[in-house]
């Protein structure tokens, strides 16, 4: 016969199993969800060990799961708003390790990407970002992001322009890594990265940006993971909204821009 005592403890094992099952539960549902995460967004950072993405992801909890669908023009339907790249060839120099600093942490810094889809100016933040801004000066100098082409283009439930890998592939990089920064900017609210930000890609992973990064043109749900490092003029804005216009060639929000995005030069000016 079962005493009372018994019953309780016995009530109590299957209490906590059923806790562990939905711990258990939960966590297996999280490694699903980053899994899904990796392998749409996962890029290999050409030189080092480091996985290289984005971060630009559709997150499937309640607040974007309304999130609308801006439909890409199928490509055969687009005329290309953009020029003719300027001849050149892509260079594919890769580094060691990440540059020496050496901007002025205290001055103003601009980065300016002549594309062919019309000039993209950008408002660096040095003092709040400085090994990241540091990192595109010198790469910049080094002409590595001249003759590249923008790659990627999403507009489903985020909406994002990514840049910076001279393969046009998503599997390039400089060769080093460098750390995340200014992760709680002012700018960013309630997860959302605002319209004109200018962000590092990474894979989730902390330290595992190169020379990636990805342009906001409309307001988008991120966690805030992706060094914020520049805000985007009002004229680039519009060059950006031409290049979303376009679409991209998947049709399903997630691809090639139909729009033929190729940076001629890239500089990076202090002031």
């Amino acid at each position: 016969m079962v005493t009372q005592e018994q019953r309780k403890r016995q009530l109590a094992r299957e209490k906590f199993l059923r806790q562990q099952q939905r711990r258990t539960a939960s966590r297996r549902k999280a490694r699903a969800r980053n899994a899904v995460i990796a392998s749409v967004l996962g890029v290999i950072v050409v030189g080092s060990l480091a996985l290289y993405t984005t971060g630009v992801l559709k997150d499937d909890d309640k607040t974007n799961a309304g999130a609308e669908t801006t439909p890409s023009p199928s490509p055969s339907a687009v005329k290309d708003p953009c020029e003719k790249p300027a001849e050149g060839a892509v260079k594919t120099q890769t580094w060691k390790k990440e540059p020496a600093v050496t901007i002025d942490k205290s001055a103003k810094y601009a980065m300016k990407l002549a594309t062919t889809c019309g000039d993209i100016d950008i408002a660096l933040k040095a003092s709040a970002a400085p090994r990241t801004v540091n990192s595109f000066s010198f790469l910049a100098g080094k002409g590595y992001f001249d003759h590249t082409k923008c790659h990627r283009l999403t507009t489903n439930g985020i909406f994002v322009l990514q840049c910076g890998d001279p393969t046009g592939t998503g599997s390039g990089g400089p060769g080093y890594t460098i750390p995340d920064e200014n992760l709680k900017d002012a700018s960013l609210k309630a997860n959302v990265y605002p319209a004109g930000t200018v962000a590092m890609a990474n894979t989730g992973q902390p330290g595992s940006g190169g020379s990636q990064f990805f342009l906001v043109f409309e307001d988008s749900q991120l966690p805030p993971s992706y060094t914020p490092f520049g805000t985007v003029s009002e004229t680039g804005m519009a060059v950006l909204k031409k290049i979303a216009a376009a679409g991209e060639n998947t049709g399903a929000g997630d691809g090639a821009p139909n729009a033929t995005v190729v940076i001629d030069k890239a500089t990076v000016t202090k002031s």
